[in-house]
């Protein structure tokens, strides 16, 4: 009789077990995984699609984990919402996984696949049964494409540190996001040489801009768009470990570090970061400026990369072309000796967007230019390309060639040197105090005077 009971109640009790697996392990809120031949449309009605107060929209498709901020990726859009990107964005979550809109945080995004070609609503993306994840817009056309049909994809995976992965049946990386930076790098997250994180255009266009930042195998490097490339940061790295093989960058927590040739010992600090256990993201921005976030019940950038001793006016466009940048504060360059006056601003009101040629350069009457001397006045670039040089024949260097438009002189007595360095575009100009640069500096500004009748 006892024997009856006892094994009635055992039965019972896994019959109960059965009917309720969640006795034995909760039931994961969070979708970071999807299998081949599964479609999402950019639809308003779609699953976790959610409003901010900064006017952006996401719709999420793979989300990993809970509470807090997380990874996702999905259809991310900002500003009026007529255009949206496939991205990766940092959301806050609760225990639930349900992304949570609130008045201090916004979605991050700290990748996109269609930066260039944003897509419209009823777009989709599609992991076809091929192994091709694939963006189309609402038309049909094609925005963006992993390119991976017949590489024995399996599935799709969102990792925790934010890479998104196209996973073949072992498990083994076919494609992933970490590959094909944009615009920021994640903690974990490397850029090797051959890649490069390149600025948007503003906070609301995310399309490709005209700052880039990369390591080759000399050292990691900043550069604005021009012809050529002009960089603002350099930092040359020598070691004696010597190989073929590539170097890289790494965000670490507590820096960014280089590893030269790939080697596997510690790396050199090229930036210290404050440590941290939060959240952490690094983003070349549409200024020029690297700066770091992290999660402090707010984003809050805990700081700015490669901002030198030459503070805000080290950057190319601190002030905009022509400008002179003085402590922040910017100023057209003066007249000529003659007290005739050769630039004016873009925008009186807005002296940061620079200042406009009053008579804009004539290749056709080059035998009416001249010179605007600009004393204690440098530029952010180190690239001079002319030395042991005087000042005559760097100045006739420039008057000679149509597409130069300024000429740089700078001497200095440590190590003795005479560099010139001419310039096919100005950006912003500023002070130089020799005893901080232990150099002097002379910007020659070309002008067009008028043609005498």
């Amino acid at each position: 009789m006892a024997f009856n009971l006892v094994s009635t109640c055992l039965v019972f009790l896994i019959l109960f077990i059965l009917e309720s697996p969640s006795i034995i392990c909760a039931q994961p809120f969070d979708y970071p995984t999807a299998k081949l031949s599964t479609s999402w449309t950019n639809h308003p009605s779609a699953p976790h699609s959610v409003q901010f107060g900064d006017g952006s929209t996401v719709r999420a498709i793979l989300l990993r984990g809970t509470l807090g901020q997380r990874f996702a990726c999905g259809f991310y859009c900002n500003g009026k919402c007529d255009s949206y990107l496939f991205a990766i964005f940092l959301v806050q979550t609760n225990s639930a996984s349900l992304i949570v809109s609130s008045s201090a945080s916004f979605p991050q995004v700290v990748w996109s696949a269609n930066r260039d070609h944003p897509v419209k609503i009823n777009a989709t993306l599609k992991l076809t049964s091929d192994g091709d994840l694939v963006l189309r817009d609402a038309d049909g056309s094609v925005a963006w494409s992993s390119g991976t049909a017949g590489k024995s994809v399996d599935s799709l995976s969102l990792t925790n540190t934010g890479n998104l992965v196209l996973l073949n049946k072992r498990k083994a990386v076919v494609w992933q996001s970490f590959d094909h930076p944009t615009d920021a790098l994640v903690p974990g997250q490397t850029l090797s040489e051959g890649q490069k994180l390149i600025s948007s255009v503003s906070k609301t266009n995310s399309k490709v801009g005209i700052y880039s930042f990369f390591v080759t195998n000399e050292g990691v490097f900043a550069y604005i768009q021009s012809n050529p490339s002009q960089d603002y940061y350099v930092n040359y790295v020598t070691t004696s470990y010597q190989s073929k093989k590539p170097s890289y960058v790494k965000f670490l927590n507590g820096s960014l570090g280089i590893y030269p040739h790939s080697w596997k010992e510690a790396p050199l600090e090229i930036f210290a970061i404050p440590p941290t256990s939060s959240v952490q993201y690094m983003r070349l921005e549409f200024d020029g400026h690297l700066r770091v976030y992290e999660w402090k019940q707010k984003w809050e950038v805990i700081a700015d990369l490669l901002t030198g001793f030459s503070g805000e006016c080290g950057y190319p466009l601190a002030c905009g072309k022509y400008s002179i940048c003085s402590k922040g504060q910017c100023s057209c360059p003066g007249s000529s000796s003659s007290g005739v006056g050769y630039f004016k601003q873009v925008q009186p009101k807005y002296p940061k967007l620079g200042c406009a040629e009053i008579t804009p350069l004539n290749c056709a009457a080059s035998k009416y230019q001249d010179f605007v001397e600009l004393k204690d006045i440098t530029y952010f670039t180190n690239n001079y390309t002319i030395g042991n040089v005087d000042v005559k024949k760097c100045k006739g260097a420039c008057l000679k060639d149509c597409s130069c438009k300024a000429a740089v002189f700078r001497t200095g007595s440590d190590p003795p040197s005479r560099e010139c360095l001419l310039l096919s575009e100005v950006f912003s100009l500023l002070v130089d105090d020799p005893k901080d640069t232990e150099h002097n500096s002379t910007v020659y500004l070309k002008v067009q005077k008028k043609a005498i009748k």
